[in-house]
């Protein structure tokens, strides 16, 4: 059995983290396979939006400490430089919109991971946990980097030290996610978003994204500059063209994603 499952289908890139009966939590060959998967959605025009949820009870429960402590298996400085750098990296600098679907408990670099893409929504019933401070570890996967800027300094180094589980609809109420979803809605709430984003103009969805990681480093007047640069660069794509033209035509637009 594959350890992540992945199809497209209305261009989107559907991907199942695919190891139930461990929570999905990552391993050497899970962390290879989500690399060169990707790697396939970045580089493939079909794909307009990556969706990204886990099989079973978990979304992904962070590193299979099972690997961790064989022997034989990876250090733990090259589990975090050769696994999980690469994909918070790769998650960031793909121009695609990403949407991660949280179906379950999602802890340590599990948690962090969905919270590096661009748009995290959950089940009602699933659940954040800076698991780290557990076992004597600092949080990674871009934790301290992304959780912070979401819900502040105090709440983010209270969620890091105490460890606390954090509900879907308290992870909502303090900034942390998007939007959690009942039972009953979950899966096709998650599947529309990315639906709705994969007919979206893809160029200036990835621009924007652009725009947001660099206002992490930029001073306003760089971010102005930056604006300007971009929006000329927008201006120049067919969605751009076909939404003027949609808008004066009193017409719905169909985007191409060029």
């Amino acid at each position: 059995m594959s350890s992540i499952s992945f199809q497209i289908s209305n261009n989107v890139g559907y991907i199942t983290l695919n190891r139930p009966t461990v929570f999905n939590s990552f391993n050497q060959e899970m962390a290879f396979s989500l690399h060169k998967i990707l790697d396939e959605c970045n580089a493939n025009d079909e794909v307009r939006a990556i969706h990204i949820t886990g099989e079973g009870k978990a979304f992904c429960a962070g590193q299979d400490l099972q690997e961790v402590t064989d022997p034989n298996g990876p250090e733990l400085s090259s589990i975090v430089s050769d696994h999980y750098n690469p994909i918070v990296a790769r998650l960031r600098s793909i121009e695609k919109p990403i949407i991660a679907a949280v179906n379950g408990v999602a802890a340590g670099a599990g948690a962090n991971i969905a919270l590096a893409c661009d748009i995290c929504v959950a089940h009602e019933a699933a659940s954040f946990i800076q698991a780290f401070s557990k076992i004597g570890l600092i949080p990674d996967s871009a934790g301290t980097y992304f959780l912070p800027r979401l819900i502040g300094m105090q709440r983010a180094t209270a969620l890091m030290m105490l460890g606390d589980k954090i509900a879907a609809n308290d992870a909502v109420a303090m900034g942390m996610i998007y939007q959690a979803f009942s039972e009953a809605e979950f899966v096709e709430g998650a599947k529309k978003i990315a639906e709705k984003l994969a007919k979206m103009p893809t160029k200036g969805l990835g621009l924007t994204k652009r725009a947001l990681n660099q206002s992490f480093n930029n001073d306003l007047n760089q971010q102005l500059a930056l604006e300007g640069e971009l929006q000329t660069i927008a201006g120049e794509t067919y969605d751009y063209n076909e939404g003027v033209n949609a808008f004066l035509e009193k017409r719905k637009p169909t985007f191409k994603g060029k």
